[in-house]
């Protein structure tokens, strides 16, 4: 009968099996699979929750005022595009690019509504996975839809480099109309960062999420 795997060191000694390292081995793949897929299912479960939290936010159509006023680019404290075309921060062949382009298009119309302003992960409560509380709302303002949906999704591109249409799928469903210029608004959300993010990883994923808007603009 083979023995399992000793991993106890005693002086200079390791005693293994070399029979039950590939039964080990493949009982951990397994493991680390369905670990993946359980997280899958818990991140889709919760941005379909973001996704309807946002449904309820939007359906109060407001007109902009002092207190809440018109936002056009999520984050509004931030505006990295103009800072680029300043010269007060480095830019990329691909920012330069997509900036030219949003500049010459008019910006979509259509009825205002409360807008949260910097949806992420950071600034969502959660109770259980179907049950999404936004908090902090000190950016909040009057605004297209879509400044919050292009901002989630790209928070959530960047995060998890997952795919985001749970999020709007979610949000069709809640609110009963269809999310429309999704590319745009998630082409403003990628402009409105910096040019090099925290890492290369974030970086690359920041401008995969870009360059799929721009195929669809």
């Amino acid at each position: 009968m083979p023995k399992y795997t000793d991993c106890r060191l005693r002086g200079s000694s390791r005693r293994t099996s070399t029979v039950a390292r590939p039964a080990y081995r493949q009982r951990s793949k397994l493991l680390l699979q369905a670990t993946q897929r359980g997280r899958r299912r818990c991140l889709s479960r919760r941005l379909r929750a973001a996704g309807a939290a946002l449904a309820q936010v939007h359906a109060i159509r407001l007109e902009p005022g002092p207190h809440l006023p018109l936002r056009i680019r999520p984050i509004a404290v931030d505006y990295f595009a103009r800072d680029r075309r300043l010269g007060q921060m480095p830019t990329t062949p691909l920012l330069r690019q997509a900036d030219d382009l949003i500049r010459s298009m008019p910006q979509p119309e259509g009825e205002t509504v409360l807008v949260h302003g910097d949806v992420w992960p950071g600034n969502m409560a959660w109770t259980d996975d179907a049950s999404c509380t936004l908090i902090d709302w000190k950016t909040a303002g009057v605004g297209n839809p879509g400044v919050d949906l292009g901002e989630l999704r790209k928070q959530i591109a960047i995060t998890y480099g997952a795919t985001t249409a749970d999020i709007v799928e979610a949000w069709e469903e809640a609110s009963g109309t269809a999310a429309t210029n999704i590319p745009y608004w998630d082409a403003v959300a990628a402009l409105n960062t910096p040019t090099t993010l925290y890492s290369p990883e974030a970086t690359a994923r920041r401008d995969a999420f870009l360059e799929a808007a721009l195929d669809q603009l």
